[in-house]
């Protein structure tokens, strides 16, 4: 049993495999018993499920505060929120998904399940790349940095932009070159039907797998923020992929608990890139600053403020809807 003790990436293999079985035994509970068949997940449900994982990531923490020392359990903490909060930019872009597919609720969870298994190990792929990269060029989280504030800035300009699914080019190639049905069929990926052509039975694509395809896309995409914010934050593997993990193990649930209430946060994208700028400019003000970091807590401290205020504020100019669907209703 020795190799459970050796060190992989700065941390005992025990500790990775430890985090990886739970994972897989939260997924399969998920896929195998609470939702086996498919059926429309309500607000209440998605609420519980959704305090259920931001208590066991914060509980995580906690663990990794005692197990590792103050440091680690606020540099993991920081991540985790971080992270948690740059996912609820991603419901918006899911949202559209959905809408533009015509997905019903009774099918998006199948969706979400299986694109967080395939956000797993993408971006187990990206962080260990990540990490690499960090360890043989420092000066790479300067890159990151700067990657950072511009894309707040980038943000902040494009705060109002609508995102149009439709021309998205994954979307393009994989209906110029593969066989695609214009109707969903259940909640299956592929189906089998007689090609109009020659009659024979042909495999074809559904649009739930094609909205599975455009999730995954997305993620992508967003980890090229999320993840050199969470390297701007902490170097260390082991506390970088747990944060993200467990930011994302909730996304599911978060999603069906925010996807109606997103309209209510205006301010939301212009929080996040104030997050981003933030993050960004620690390591430059560091060095300004003349010391190796500024503390954890500092960092902690200012990314709850920064969206206690865009939360805050977005809450306060739409409580008029509120107002509104409730007399509606």
């Amino acid at each position: 049993m020795e190799f459970l003790y050796l060190d992989f990436l700065g941390t005992p293999a025990w500790m990775w495999l430890a985090f990886l079985g739970a994972v897989a035994v939260l997924l399969l509970l998920d896929l195998g018993v609470m939702h086996r068949d498919a059926r429309e997940i309500g607000i209440r449900e998605s609420f519980l499920l959704s305090g259920f994982y931001i208590a066991l990531g914060l509980a995580f923490g906690g663990w990794l505060w005692y197990a590792r020392g103050e440091e680690a359990g606020l540099a993991y903490v920081t991540g985790f929120v971080v992270e948690k909060s740059l996912a609820m930019d991603n419901i918006f872009v899911i949202a559209m998904i959905f809408a533009y597919f015509g997905i019903p609720r009774i099918h998006q969870h199948r969706v979400l399940l299986w694109g967080i298994i395939g956000v797993l190990v993408l971006r187990g792929i990206m962080i260990a790349a990540g990490a690499a990269i960090v360890a043989e060029f420092s000066w790479v989280l300067y890159v990151f940095a700067a990657f950072l504030i511009l894309t707040g800035v980038k943000m902040i300009m494009a705060a109002d932009a609508s995102h149009d699914v439709g021309s998205n080019p994954l979307l393009k190639w994989v209906r110029r070159r593969l066989p695609v049905t214009d109707d969903l069929h259940g909640d299956r990926f592929l189906v089998r039907l007689p090609d109009p052509a020659t009659g024979k039975l042909k495999t074809y694509l559904t649009p739930l797998l094609l909205a599975l395809l455009m999730v995954e896309f997305a993620d992508v995409i967003f980890a090229v923020d999320s993840v050199p914010a969470i390297f701007a934050i902490t170097t260390d593997p082991y506390i970088v992929y747990t944060s993200n993990i467990f930011a994302i193990l909730g996304l599911r649930a978060l999603y069906f608990a925010l996807s109606a209430l997103m309209h209510r946060f205006v301010y939301l994208k212009y929080a996040l890139a104030v997050l981003l700028i933030f993050i960004g400019s620690k390591i430059f003000a560091a060095d300004m600053l003349g010391i190796a970091k500024i503390p954890p807590a500092v960092s902690l401290g200012a990314t709850f403020a920064i969206l206690a205020a865009g939360i805050g504020a977005s809450l306060w100019r739409t409580r008029g809807d509120r107002a509104l669907a409730t007399r509606e209703t």
